[in-house]
């Protein structure tokens, strides 16, 4: 009996031993998720509208390392973003024959007249610029509206419409047409 008694206190001791150093080593040999991807979706305006073609900023964040997507996708955050995630990537961009990029921001605008107020657009905008509530008129808050436009193809009185916000030209590089690989 005292035979089978130190063998299970020995099959014990080192099942803990073995234990202790797995835990150890888990801990310190940790790998941690695409640190380069949480940088570019942490420059991302988080606005998740789509218009990169991709679910949100996370997804275009992973293909921009993972499937060498261009860089210059993100429409809300334009050329600014663009910069960021170049430098981060230690990607140099260059203007295609010295030509200037001309930018308008737009936004959303809502025909009052025509607003039924049934908050379908409220709940396509990705950044909360819309607000109102249940039958009462909508209106958007120029300040946040990123000018996706997801917010015109659920509108049933088409009362939604984009307008260029004056004075907000905005001159940079031709960096639409310039395909970036990583």
């Amino acid at each position: 009996m005292s035979n089978v008694l130190v063998a299970i206190v020995i099959i014990a001791g080192f099942g803990l031993i073995c234990g202790f150093i797995l835990g150890f080593s888990c801990m310190r040999f940790k790998v941690t998720d695409d640190l380069i991807v949480d940088k570019i979706d942490n420059i991302l305006p988080q606005s998740q509208c789509c218009q990169c073609g991709y679910l949100g900023c996370r997804p275009y964040a992973e293909a921009i390392i993972k499937s060498s997507e261009m860089i210059d996708k993100c429409t809300p955050g334009g050329e600014e973003v663009t910069l960021k995630i170049a430098e981060l990537l230690n990607v140099e961009l260059k203007t295609i024959d010295n030509k200037k990029l001309i930018t308008e921001q737009q936004v959303a605008f809502i025909d009052e007249t025509n607003c039924i107020g049934c908050t379908k657009c409220i709940k396509a905008c990705p950044v909360d610029a819309i607000v109102g509530t249940r039958r009462s008129v909508h209106t958007v808050i120029t300040d946040l509206c990123t000018g996706c436009d997801l917010c015109i193809a659920p509108c049933p009185t088409n009362c939604i419409t984009m307008r260029t916000i004056p004075g907000t030209i905005k001159i940079g590089r031709d960096i639409s047409a310039m395909p970036i690989k990583i």
